[in-house]
C-alpha cells in the first residue's frame, strides 16, 4: 500500500536517527574521550546500534554539525565544541564536561529532605505535602563556576540517597546505577534573567549580572515525571543549543 506524502514513514526514519545521535552522544559523554580519539569503523558503529549505514550517517552528519564528532578521511572522531549540551542530547552535567576534556566539581549548597509545595506535588502527581528530595549545587568546569543547579526528586523513588557525597557524585548516574531509573526525556524552558545577591554571590558575579535560567521537567525511561529542576547558568560562560524541525 502507498504511503502518500511518506509522512508516518519519514517520522518513524527521523525518529530512528536522533535515537542514534543522542545515544551516541551519550556514550561519547559516559567514555570520557578525548577530542581527536577515534571512533569505530561506520560499519561496527550501525552493527552497535541496530540500524543502516544510511541511518548512522545522518546520525554522524547531525553531530558533525554540532561539534561532537569530526570527519577524519573515511573514520570518525570526537570533536570539541563550546560549553553547552549537544542539542537533543539529555545528559548530566559530568557527562557534559567528559565530551569536552574538562573536570567538573561541584560546590553542595544543601542536599535534605523537605515538603513538596502544592505546585511541585501537582506537576509530579504527588500527595500535598509528600517528601521531596533537593539537591542544590554550584556546578564548576576547570574551577570556574558555571551554573546553580537546584534539583527536586520524589523521595520516595531515591530511598537512601542522603548521605551521598554529590560534591563528586553525579545525580543522573546515581540514578541509573542504583535505582535503576534512567533520565530520558526532558521539557525544557529558557529565560533571562539579572543576578541577585545570592546567585551574584555563588557563582562569583556582580549582582545585575546576565543569567540564563533553565526550569526542567524530567521523565524516565517509562515517561513518569522523577525531577523538577532549576538551572541558573553565567551568561558568559555558557551558549544553549537547540535543534529545530519544521513539520510536515
Amino acid at each position: 500500500m502507498s504511503n502518500a506524502g511518506g509522512g508516518p514513514v519519514l517520522e518513524k526514519l527521523r525518529l530512528r536517527y536522533l535515537r542514534v545521535q543522542q545515544a551516541l552522544a551519550a556514550e561519547i559523554a559516559r567514555s570520557r574521550w578525548d577530542p581527536g580519539f577515534l571512533l569505530p569503523p561506520e560499519r561496527a558503529l550501525a552493527e552497535h546500534f541496530g540500524v543502516s549505514r544510511v541511518t548512522l550517517r545522518r546520525a554522524l552528519a547531525e553531530l558533525e554539525r554540532e561539534g561532537v564528532v569530526t570527519r577524519n578521511g573515511a573514520r570518525w572522531t570526537v570533536g570539541s565544541s563550546p560549553i553547552g549540551e549537544p542539542p537533543n542530547v539529555l545528559m548530566s552535567f559530568s557527562e557534559m564536561a567528559g565530551t569536552r576534556g574538562l573536570r567538573a566539581s561541584a560546590a553542595v549548597i544543601g542536599a535534605g529532605r523537605r515538603a513538596a509545595t502544592l505546585d511541585e506535588a501537582d506537576t509530579l502527581g504527588l500527595a500535598p505535602g509528600a517528601a521531596l528530595f533537593e539537591l542544590e549545587r554550584v556546578r564548576a568546569l576547570d574551577g570556574i563556576p558555571i551554573l546553580l543547579d537546584r534539583s527536586c526528586l520524589p523521595a520516595s523513588l531515591v530511598e537512601g540517597i542522603e548521605g551521598t557525597d554529590f560534591s563528586s557524585a553525579s545525580l543522573y548516574g546515581l540514578l541509573e546505577d542504583r535505582y535503576d531509573v534512567r533520565p530520558t526525556r526532558a521539557r525544557f524552558t529558557v529565560d533571562a534573567i539579572a543576578a541577585d545577591e545570592r546567585r551574584a554571590r555563588l557563582l562569583e558575579l556582580e549582582p545585575g549580572d546576565p543569567l540564563l535560567r533553565c526550569l526542567q521537567q524530567t521523565e524516565d525511561q517509562t515517561g513518569r515525571l522523577i525531577e523538577l529542576c532549576e538551572m541558573v547558568y553565567r551568561g558568559d560562560r555558557y551558549r544553549f543549543h537547540a535543534t529545530l524541525v519544521r513539520g510536515g
